[in-house]
């Protein structure tokens, strides 16, 4: 055996992917997640899925991993204590922030605890103008007497960050060189490796949640390694980061904020591959699980993204794909709100106690005891009859909801389904509508362990007419671990003028076209140096180019793709994408108006040995097949329960066709095809969902 592992660390369950390179079989298994410690769950799923094979440790070729232990600590705020030295005169600029108040009127917001208390931020005499220019030398004297104070404080982890050191960094290097021979054993990062672009805040924010979550992924990654070595798995794992691509575990220890997406990125990489094998390159992804809801939006076949987001009210500035989250998984919690309305998450049960219906102690009704109530869910056993489920518990927990608000029993449930439902199309309309998408425009991509399950009145609601279900959607983020390329982000700040201002002094276009040139072919030299300390043979490298462009006087900018084999770019061809962009995005355009480049932005992508998309022919028996038993129903449609029939995933050839209502059950996942619709299978053996 040849074997890659992935490996997909939830809120609620832990997926895993295993990949033969000889045999090109694939398995999956899912089991539930291990919050105290998650590389315990990590290893016990590793262990169970190679007993299960009967294969060995040393069969193992590859290891990757998507986690949210960085997002859970930052959420939490259980990272370490931190410790921050800036420029001298922008002590409080953490707490300061931007002039940017979207519920200055809401009495019920709370703002996120600053991470660096104001006694440990500490000024350094330095100072460098905007061009990079050195005004006052770094007082290296100053900064030992910090030093002293910093250790008597007996901080884990501290942030540099001083202005303008994305122009300028050895003002960042010197210090962070100092401060390391003062504090050995302290997590040290500056802003200029961590966040090297304009905008002081948000560089300062993101250095900052670095430092605060570096020990902890430290340690959590260094006992992971140790298990998995004490396992007899002797390859150097990799770990997905928010930007979709994957890295070592020693580079995510450094940039563990560039983690904070680990998980979900790579469930897109699956869907646009199986999406594309299905004949659909636009997309809307659906990842349900049973904490949260994560969709995202590809366009032609290719993934938003951005280099700004927000998480746990914390602005970060790094590389990601743009994917909205919501709380509105499996696990989330129903309840009543001091209005006496309905409302369904963001709190969770978790993996434990778990849903009602888990029978370990929970008594709230979740979106998943509703789905047990309504029947659309196996009332008895999960996971392919791994894990016991109590309905009667689940029938308690809701009846007890019902009476509070005055509705049957199973009007509640589907109340508790009907307002998930809205969250959720909330969320997509953000990343479709509010970007200039209509989300009718695409395909609904489900996965997740219950994205198929609310998949088909998700589409309704947002009159959608196609659904796709993945052959294993409750692992397909596991999955695209597979899928995916190594990657580095490489970006420059630079003020560039399309008519020729460069930096704020006039010239020519032609400087402007021959600066551009310059600057991507540095970002390129750094670039090679990557491909080089991985070992990426060059018949596996490629690298993708942007620009970050704005209106001269905007404060946000827009990603232009630039093509990375022209020396030169087309600056009129440049203008024009960046036009028609801002158009979709925003509604108009400033005709006439200078456009600027903010940022200069480079992918450096290796190529991995991939699972593949396999595809097939239709079966002799796709009109063969009988259900494997039926079930009573809820449907809001039809006001009544109606015996339903169950059908087995695996027993659904290529080509079978079908119109609902059914329901079909697989080991890590149940896809619900309401009345009406039909269902195909297509030749990746992914369901093919769609309304009339």
């Amino acid at each position: 055996m040849a074997l890659r592992i992935a490996v997909d660390s939830g809120g609620t369950f832990t997926d895993v992917c295993v990949f033969d390179e000889r045999t090109g079989r694939v398995d999956i298994w899912k089991l539930p997640s291990t919050p105290d410690d998650p590389s315990r769950g990590i290893v016990d799923g590793i262990r169970q899925i190679l007993e299960q094979l009967d294969a060995d440790p040393s069969d193992v070729r590859f290891v990757g991993h998507g986690t949210t232990v960085a997002t859970n600590a930052l959420i939490e705020h259980r990272g370490v204590k931190t410790g921050l030295v800036t420029t001298e005169g922008f002590r409080d600029l953490l707490e300061i922030g931007r002039q940017k108040r979207p519920h200055l009127y809401d009495s019920r917001i709370g703002k996120p605890p600053t991470l660096v208390r104001r006694a440990l931020r500490f000024e350094a005499r330095q100072r460098q103008r905007h061009d990079g220019s050195v005004e006052v030398a770094l007082d290296e004297a100053g900064l030992r007497v910090i030093a002293a104070q910093l250790r008597n404080a007996q901080v884990e982890a501290l942030a540099i960050c001083f202005l303008y050191s994305y122009q300028n960094p050895a003002h960042e290097e010197r210090a962070e060189e100092i401060l390391a021979q003062e504090l050995p054993g302290v997590f040290i990062c500056r802003s200029s490796f961590v966040a090297p672009e304009f905008r002081e805040f948000e560089r300062l924010s993101t250095v900052v949640v670095n430092a605060y979550l570096g020990p902890v992924m430290q340690r959590y990654i260094e006992r992971l390694y140790a298990s998995l070595k004490t396992m007899g798995i002797r390859v150097e794992p990799k770990l997905t980061q928010s930007n979709g691509g994957a890295i070592s575990f020693g580079t995510a220890a450094k940039l563990p904020v560039r983690t904070l997406l680990s998980g979900p990125t790579t469930g897109l990489v699956a869907a646009r591959a199986i999406a594309s094998a299905a004949g659909y390159s636009s997309i809307i992804t659906f990842d349900m699980g049973g904490t949260s809801s994560d969709v995202a939006l590809l366009h032609e076949g290719a993934f938003e993204e951005t280099s700004e987001a927000t998480a746990g009210g914390y602005p970060i500035r790094a590389p990601m794909l743009d994917i909205q989250a919501v709380g509105a998984g499996g696990g989330s919690i129903a309840m009543i709100d001091s209005g006496g309305h309905l409302k369904v998450g963001p709190r969770s049960a978790g993996a434990y106690p778990g849903p009602v219906c888990y029978g370990k102690g929970n008594d709230e009704p979740t979106v998943t005891d509703a789905n047990v109530v309504l029947g659309t869910l196996h009332g008895e056993r999960l996971l392919g009859g791994r894990m016991p489920i109590r309905r009667d518990l689940a029938v308690a927990a809701v009846e007890r909801l019902a009476v509070a608000i005055g509705l049957t029993p199973m009007e509640a449930a589907q109340g508790i389904i009907t307002v998930a439902t809205a969250n959720m199309a909330k969320a997509i309309r953000v990343v479709s509508v509010q970007r200039g998408h209509d989300p009718r425009d695409y395909a609904l991509f489900a996965f997740g362990g219950a994205g198929p399950l609310h998949a088909a009145r998700l589409a309704r609601e947002l009159d959608i007419r196609r659904v796709i279900v993945p052959l294993t959607p409750g692992a397909l983020c596991a999955a695209g671990l597979l899928m995916t390329d190594l990657r580095s982000d490489f970006v420059q700040a630079k003020l560039v003028e399309l008519g020729g201002v460069v930096d704020g002094t006039p010239g020519g276009a032609g400087n402007a076209g021959t600066l551009i040139g310059s600057v991507f072919a540095e970002l390129k030299a750094r670039a090679a140096v990557w491909f080089d300390e991985e070992g990426i043979a060059a018949s596996d490298r490629s690298i993708s180019m942007q620009l970050d462009m704005r209106y001269r006087g905007q404060n946000y900018d827009l990603g232009i793709p630039v093509d990375a084999d022209r020396n030169e770019p087309d600056l009129d061809s440049m203008r024009q994408d960046f036009e028609r962009a801002h158009l979709r995005r925003y509604g108009f355009n400033a005709d006439g108006d200078p456009v600027q480049i903010v940022n200069f932005r480079l992918s450096a992508l290796g190529r991995m040995t991939r699972l593949p998309v396999r595809l097939g022919e239709p079966e002799a028996d796709s009109r063969a097949v009988e259900p494997v038993g039926t079930r009573a129903v809820w449907y809001p449609e039809l006001g009544a329960l109606r015996d339903t029939p169950i059908y087995a995933r695996e027993h659904l050839p290529i080509g079978y066709r079908m119109t609902g209502p059914a329901v079909i059950e697989q080991m890590d996942s149940t896809t619900v095809l309401l009345p009406g619709m039909t269902l195909t299978v297509d030749a990746s053996r992914s369901l093919l969902l769609e309304f009339a």
